[in-house]
């Protein structure tokens, strides 16, 4: 490694983690309480805090391999339909779900539903979620910084070493969190976001400069169509080699397109209806690791400003991630083939760091800082959601009497159990050849139930009770059986319309069974009388106009969008 490029980028990681450690330890005695400043930040994130904090919390590592990976392989553009429909989702979140989360005043997600439903289906939705969250997001976190890092650094002890350096990011990730905090991340996250975003940016423009200066005579082989030729190549500008190289139907292959045919079994036109609404509504409205930055905002307005704020910046991401991934395999296919046929998809951005950014110290220093800094966030911060869920759901079931210094305790210790654990699965991840569709189709198991019971429990006044665990645990088992044996019976008798039942359709089907059994239950099993929500009077509710029109501007762009890319 460079030596400008080391000092500059430990200098920049230990200064932005300092001072997030250092604004977390001021939440703890903040007036609010020790258990509100740890875990809410003392309920005083502003706007800008919660915009980019979201943000940096979603676009660490696992969005930069994951998402640029399944775009250099068959996806092309349409993987962005996650982040555009993002947009579109927050929207939503920011004037439906949080006014209700911020009235009620609650830490986690599953406990609005002690509110709605009963004890029991807030224990199974935390328990739900720790699961995912351990075997999901936090260990993909850790392989796909880990896998960076030693992509990077292929020659360098330890770093070069792919368990070494989940070790390493997981250790580093449980210090920063067991000191500093929800409101640590969201410090952290303010930089780190944008300058992951600057990051990509200076790496999509070094990446389409190298594309306009490659040999044609080797970008040629990448083409979709086969009728592109050297000398096109070579009279064409770094745009047009782009489009000339991705280009065609999305039944030939073309990777410009949103709209995938009806038989791909990763992302279906079919699932633009339904299928891919599931995980973004989850992943925006109930995820505690997400929602749980807006739990925290000052004020309604402040927290949806943020939200709106994030939903812009969501427009934004495909073009730093997904189009780079792209260009990744017009580059640098050989480098990225294996040596059974093949190729890892999964090492796209990693091989444009290694050839397009690690000779430029610097720039190098920068973009490795802002990567490496998310991934530590990132991983904080989920490490501090999943230790939220477990002291504030779980342990405070079984210790209600705990004090605030015990509940604080208690969490922190979480963190260490968690962390263990999730690096323990973190190197097994690389069975999977797409890290990105490996995060969101596990999700499958809770995101549909969790889905049709908060709309059930916030738009069905008289929703019985029980719907609450009942639905969770009837999506878990539905979902099972479709992934792992019922979907093939289908598809193999002829009764689905193609070869395979995309994972997002799954969930669709997951969708439509559950909501039709909680329908049936309410017909059947109504509530005498609606449920009665707490209300937290210290909050303001107060909504903002001018954010509400941001929010419509935000739906009218993605519409842009899709047109443009459809």
């Amino acid at each position: 490694m460079n030596t400008i490029e080391i000092v500059l980028f430990l200098t920049a990681v230990a200064g932005v983690i300092g001072f997030g450690i250092y604004q977390g330890r001021q939440a703890l005695d903040d007036s609010a309480g020790k258990v509100s400043g740890y875990f809410l930040a003392g309920r005083h994130l502003t706007w800008y805090l919660v915009g980019f904090s979201l943000i940096a919390a979603n676009i660490s590592t696992e969005q930069f391999v994951g998402m640029s990976g399944q775009a250099a392989g068959s996806l092309g553009m349409a993987i962005a339909s996650y982040e555009w429909m993002a947009a579109v989702t927050l929207v939503a979140v920011a004037f439906v779900f949080l006014p209700k989360f911020l009235k009620t005043g609650i830490y986690t997600v599953p406990e609005f539903l002690e509110y709605r439903f009963d004890p029991v289906s807030r224990v199974v939705m935390a328990i739900a979620t720790l699961s995912i969250l351990l075997g999901g997001p936090i260990a993909s976190v850790i392989y796909a910084g880990a896998l960076v890092i030693s992509e990077y650094y292929l020659s360098v002890p330890i770093l070069g070493n792919l368990v070494a350096c989940c070790w390493l990011i997981g250790l580093l990730s449980a210090a920063y969190v067991f000191l500093g905090g929800l409101k640590a991340c969201a410090w952290t996250d303010l930089i780190w976001g944008a300058s992951l975003i600057v990051g990509g940016a200076i790496v999509a423009y070094l990446a389409f400069d190298a594309l306009g200066m490659a040999d044609p005579a080797s970008l040629v082989k990448t083409a979709i169509l086969k009728d592109v030729t050297v000398d096109e190549l070579a009279e064409a500008g770094s745009w047009e080699r782009f489009q000339l190289l991705n280009a065609g139907t999305a039944e030939e292959g073309g990777k410009l397109h949103m709209v995938r045919p009806l038989s791909d079994t990763d992302i279906p036109w079919s699932a633009l209806i339904v299928g891919l609404w599931i995980p973004n509504i989850f992943y925006w409205g109930f995820n505690q690791y997400i929602i749980q930055r807006a739990l925290g905002s000052r004020t309604l307005a402040e927290g949806q400003q943020g939200i709106i704020f994030a939903s812009f910046l969501k427009l934004i991401i495909p073009f730093v991630i997904v189009i780079p991934g792209i260009v990744a395999f017009n580059l640098y296919y050989e480098q990225m083939a294996l040596e059974g046929g093949g190729y890892a998809y999964d090492t796209a951005f990693p091989t444009l760091l290694r050839n397009l950014v690690k000779p430029f110290p610097w720039i190098s220093w920068f973009i490795l800082a802002a990567l490496f800094g998310a991934i530590v966030s990132s991983l904080a911060s989920m490490l501090n959601s999943a230790s939220t869920v477990a002291t504030m759901d779980l342990w405070r079931k079984i210790s209600p009497n705990a004090s605030d210094d015990n509940l604080i305790r208690t969490g922190r210790i979480l963190v260490i159990v968690f962390v263990i654990i999730a690096t323990l699965i973190a190197p097994h991840l690389g069975q999977f050849n797409a890290i990105f569709k490996y995060i969101q189709e596990i999700q499958g198991f809770i995101s549909p139930g969790i889905i049709a019971i908060f709309a059930f429990g916030m738009l069905v006044p008289k929703a019985p009770r029980f719907l609450g665990w009942s639905a969770l645990l009837l999506n878990a088992v539905l979902y099972g059986a479709l992934k792992f044996f019922l979907a093939d019976m289908i598809s193999g008798a002829g009764l689905w319309y193609a070869n395979e039942i995309a994972f997002l359709d799954r969930m669709a089907i997951c969708l439509f069974i559950v909501c039709a059994y909680c329908g049936t239950m309410t017909l059947l099993k109504p509530l005498p009388e609606p449920v009665v929500l707490p209300v937290n009077e210290d909050m303001d509710m107060t909504s903002s106009p001018k954010v509400k029109m941001l929010g419509y501007g935000v739906i009218a762009a993605t519409v842009v969008l899709y047109i443009i890319f459809w």
